[in-house]
């Protein structure tokens, strides 16, 4: 039996033309889109990476922010303990080691120390003397401090110094070879007065001293070796 197609042979290549171009459409548009997920999600991680970019370039700012810091305090440090040492050369022109040693040396025998007592200050600004001027305008005003000091240099050592000794005299003998030492200027009694012994009942003279260390005053490493040798000859 004879099957005839009545449809014509145009219909069925225009159908057939559509259906390829309707594969071909959603094979583009699936390409496409592919694209387009692939485009988006490399721009999503390259957003992402120039965060982190951006992260590290700060953090790495934030560390040679800190490492500059740290060399300025460190700079600043060094400069402090310059400084500091520099003050503490200035304030203490003399070991404290080397001020008892000499106090203790000159010490007569049979007197012993209590209490030793640095103190540092101003000196007493100069004034200018009471009453009326002569009629030349000569009035003597006392030499001001030198302009070219600083505080710390302007600054007066004092001492104070207690002890107990025999007698008056070897208060005298003390107070004497505290002056003539190289030391201290301006040694005076302040108070001498009776006391009795701890162990038995024998009279002893208390005393009180006061002494200022000389100015400019410059300890060599001999005068430091000839206290050393006086301290062990006294040992």
């Amino acid at each position: 039996m004879l099957n005839i197609n009545f449809v014509p042979d145009d219909y069925v290549q225009n159908s057939e033309s559509r259906r390829t171009n309707v594969i071909y459409l959603v094979l583009l548009l699936v390409t496409m889109i592919a694209l387009g997920a692939s485009f988006t999600a490399i721009r999503i991680r390259y957003r992402s990476v120039t965060a982190k970019e951006m992260l590290v370039i700060m953090k790495m700012s934030q560390i040679q922010e800190s490492i500059q810091q740290f060399e300025e305090l460190q700079a600043k440090r060094k400069a402090m303990i310059k400084t500091a040492l520099m003050t503490a050369e200035l304030l203490e022109p003399v070991p404290r080691s080397v001020l008892l040693a000499s106090l203790t040396n000159n010490l007569p025998d049979g007197a012993s120390l209590l209490k030793i007592k640095l103190l540092q200050k101003e000196p007493p600004k100069a004034t200018a003397p009471k009453g009326s001027a002569s009629a030349a305008g000569t009035s003597k005003v006392k030499p001001a401090a030198n302009d070219d000091e600083s505080p710390e240099q302007r600054l007066e050592t004092l001492v104070d110094i207690e002890g107990i000794a025999s007698s008056d005299l070897q208060v005298a003998v003390y107070i004497e070879k505290l002056t003539a030492s190289t030391l201290f200027d301006n040694v005076a009694l302040v108070e001498s007065k009776e006391c009795k012994s701890q162990v038995g009942d024998a009279l002893l003279r208390q005393f009180k001293l006061t002494a200022m260390l000389k100015k400019d005053i410059q300890i060599t490493k001999e005068d430091i070796r000839k206290i050393a040798c006086d301290t062990v000859a006294i040992q």
